[in-house]
């Protein structure tokens, strides 16, 4: 529970707007929020590997928005028949728009077609999920 505590605090209460704003255009504030983030895991361990691990995944998921890339990749789960189903003509007249394409789905993982409020949503939760399991390993184990 201590964990998930730190995580929140971390993520939501000490997280600024400047740097929530920045972190996926530019280095310095996904770098200013990961260190941020990671100070209250001080609490729980002194390991400097387990901070590091904690504070450099958080950077890296955040900065590059790599859930949304775990998010895509587990809707392959799907049937093909799902996954590859033509939504119609591209704006140049072909039938290239499928509904799991990249290009259809890059802004969150989702395909477009998910209403945006879930899409987000989704991706919010995957992502904490990620973080959450990172630093319950790094805690654990290092």
């Amino acid at each position: 529970m201590t964990e998930l505590i730190l995580h929140l605090l971390g993520d939501y209460v000490l997280q600024s707007d400047w740097m929530a704003q920045g972190k996926v255009k530019s280095f310095v504030p996904a770098l200013t929020h990961a260190l941020v983030y990671s100070l209250p895991f001080l609490f729980l361990t002194r390991s400097p590997l387990a901070l590091f691990v904690i504070c450099s995944t958080h950077f890296l998921i955040d900065r590059y928005r790599l859930a949304k890339y775990v998010v895509y990749a587990k809707n392959f789960l799907a049937p093909a028949s799902a996954r590859n189903e033509v939504i119609g003509p591209g704006d140049d007249g072909s039938w290239t728009h499928y509904k799991f394409g990249w290009g259809n789905c890059f802004a969150t993982g989702y395909p477009s077609e998910t209403p945006p409020w879930l899409a987000v949503w989704l991706l919010i939760i995957a992502d904490n999920s990620i973080h959450l399991l990172i630093n319950h390993l790094s805690l654990r184990f290092l």
